[in-house]
């Protein structure tokens, strides 16, 4: 199953808990798990703090201050930078279903993060189902 994700700057930390959410509801699926996958190599998936919304400018920031943008990159599409925080956050989570619900923590959410927009992106939810 596929989710778009629309994103507005060149980085970007989307909460696409909610969606993730719906589509483990509409899939039915009481105890299994969920694959959650970016299809580009210019964003990742991350599971962090979704309660302060400043937890996820500071990822940003400090993503850029351990990988700027400018750094006589070798790559000729002009954007090494992101795809080196792609590689560093990683393309997917994989995430327990347990009576019909995500598990994860009080302060946790399922992040799609844009590291080479705007764009308009994919992600795949691939499903395990124990019950089946």
């Amino acid at each position: 199953m596929i989710i778009q994700v629309q994103t507005g700057n060149r980085t970007d930390m989307i909460d696409i808990t909610g969606k993730i959410a719906q589509a483990v509801h509409d899939r039915g699926i009481n105890n299994g798990l969920v694959h959650v996958y970016s299809m580009h190599t210019t964003a990742a998936i991350t599971i962090n703090e979704n309660a302060d919304p400043d937890v996820e400018r500071d990822i940003a920031a400090t993503l850029d201050q351990l990988i700027p943008w400018e750094n006589n990159y070798r790559h000729l599409e002009g954007n090494s930078a992101a795809h080196l925080k792609t590689s560093l956050v990683g393309p997917s989570e994989l995430i327990p279903i347990e009576n019909g619900k995500m598990v994860l923590g009080t302060w946790q959410g399922v992040f799609f993060c844009e590291f080479d927009g705007p764009r308009n992106r994919k992600v795949n939810l691939s499903f395990i189902d124990f019950e089946a």
